[in-house]
């Protein structure tokens, strides 16, 4: 599954991993991401997400 990163600051979203300190198990994909979800570690949306790899 694509990683994505954050254009904003470093973090990546990595569906292996998935953001479990905010509801997202592992082998969540980008796409599959609520659209409320933001980046953990300076709140945009994933909008501001670019796909990496």
């Amino acid at each position: 599954m694509q990683r994505y990163q954050c254009n904003i600051c470093p973090y990546i979203y990595d569906p292996a991993e998935g953001d479990p300190d905010n509801g997202v198990p592992p082998g969540t994909a980008f796409e599959d991401l609520p659209d409320d979800w933001v980046c953990p570690l300076c709140q945009v949306s994933k909008d501001e997400f670019t796909a990496i790899d």
